[in-house]
């Protein structure tokens, strides 16, 4: 598996936004752990993600890994990912984070991808309300502790 090229064609379906073509990269079973919108099962849910979830408050993105690192069973790269936002109280304006993208593979595809993203800086660029981020971080943090590393830090 070239893993250079499945990372390049990840991030460049999404800045196309070529959500069938995303979803090629996925196994017939794979999920996709966005950490804002959530579980997206199969390949027309992830599809759908890209196309329909993702563009809906933003446009213009740009995705890319570095540094990848995968023992053919999984594989892990920081990223830099931005957008120019869609909403009303950020119109235009360009906002990014950090992150870790972290795969599981399976006969050359995705068969699971979580992340960990920095999505703090984000937030303040949009000028989302405390209440707000709270929400979010809130959500996050529940999803965090329903996995089962985190059984012995409960």
């Amino acid at each position: 598996m070239d893993i250079s090229a499945l990372l390049k064609s990840f991030c460049s379906a999404v800045e196309r936004r070529d959500g069938k073509g995303f979803a090629s990269l996925f196994t017939e079973d794979g999920v996709y752990h966005d950490v804002f919108y959530g579980d997206f099962r199969g390949p027309a849910k992830i599809a759908e993600m890209i196309d329909d979830w993702f563009y809906r408050t933003a446009q213009d993105f740009r995705w890319e890994m570095h540094r990848p690192v995968s023992d053919g069973k999984m594989l892990y790269a920081y990223y830099t990912f931005s957008y120019a936002s869609k909403l009303p109280e950020a119109a235009g304006k360009r906002v990014g984070f950090e992150g870790c993208s972290m795969m599981t593979l399976r006969d050359g595809k995705i068969a699971d991808y979580r992340e960990v993203a920095n999505v703090g800086p984000a937030f303040v660029e949009l000028g989302f309300a405390p209440e707000r981020t709270a929400k979010i971080l809130a959500k996050e943090g529940a999803h965090l502790k329903k996995q089962p590393e985190w059984k012995r830090h409960l």
